[in-house]
């Protein structure tokens, strides 16, 4: 599976139909292709994930408690593609480039 960051930050409130305006337009990419899409909002607190299983639309949005995702791509590129576990590295608010695993924090409950 494609995975595809945008480097710009997003206004937190779009939906899936400004999402997926946004991957045509500034990613240059087909929503509609099964890429995951990975958006972050502007106070980096939170991404919101876009992807099209064949039947329709999936969003689905992590905003952190505490801290922010403090790892994003820069350049001059719309998008950065991700490999599979970079991808996870970042939904766990990692750092991608690195070549170990985050530390995982106990969840009190």
């Amino acid at each position: 599976m494609r995975i595809l960051v945008a480097i710009e930050a997003i206004d937190g409130r779009k939906g899936i139909d400004s999402l997926a305006q946004l991957c045509r337009e500034k990613l240059r990419a087909d929503p509609f292709s099964g890429c995951l899409f990975i958006f972050r909002n502007r106070s980096a607190k939170a991404i919101r994930i876009l992807a099209y299983d064949g039947q329709g639309f999936w969003l689905a949005t992590k905003r952190l408690s505490k801290g922010r995702f403090r790892w994003w791509p820069s350049g001059v590129e719309a998008g950065k593609p991700l490999l599979a576990h970079q991808a996870q590295l970042l939904l766990a608010a990692g750092n991608p480039d690195t070549e170990v695993a985050p530390l995982w924090r106990r969840v009190n409950g």
